[in-house]
């Protein structure tokens, strides 16, 4: 059984990926290599006493940190676009497309390009629910 609006159309809107509008198979260049890590905001009192209820999983991390290694890259050809969920980078020879694992506010996000290693830092706020662990 089959709930569509339009009888016409071949998909429905709920089976179409998110993000896939950026997916672009026939684009020959490489994918750089990137790493993400998460960040959290702690103080004395989560270190020493565990009193804000924290743990190191990444359930409490406030941050996205993706560095992103795009040798012979000048700043100047770097196009980066942040949505709520995906992460698009494109250079001259590199592309990008990277599903985040949590959804982050693009409004709040920051990039570094630090010239020496050659490496893209891009910081990104997540957004998420209030819930028992986060309620700040």
């Amino acid at each position: 059984q089959v709930k569509s609006e339009n009888r016409k159309a071949i998909w429905d809107t709920e089976e179409v990926p998110e993000g896939s509008e950026f997916d672009d198979t026939w684009d020959p260049r490489e994918q750089p290599e990137y790493e993400i890590l998460f960040k959290q905001c702690v103080g004395t009192e989560d270190v020493f006493f565990g009193m804000s209820g924290k743990d190191p999983s990444t359930a409490c991390c406030e941050d996205i940190v993706i560095k992103i290694k795009l040798p012979e890259t000048k700043y100047s050809d770097i196009t980066l676009d942040i949505q709520e969920k995906v992460l698009d980078l494109r250079t001259p020879k590199k592309k990008l497309l990277l599903h985040l694992p949590y959804p982050v506010n693009s409004k709040e996000g920051r990039a570094r390009f630090l010239s020496e290693e050659e490496i893209l830092e891009v910081t990104l706020r997540v957004s998420r629910k209030f819930d028992f662990i986060n309620f700040a």
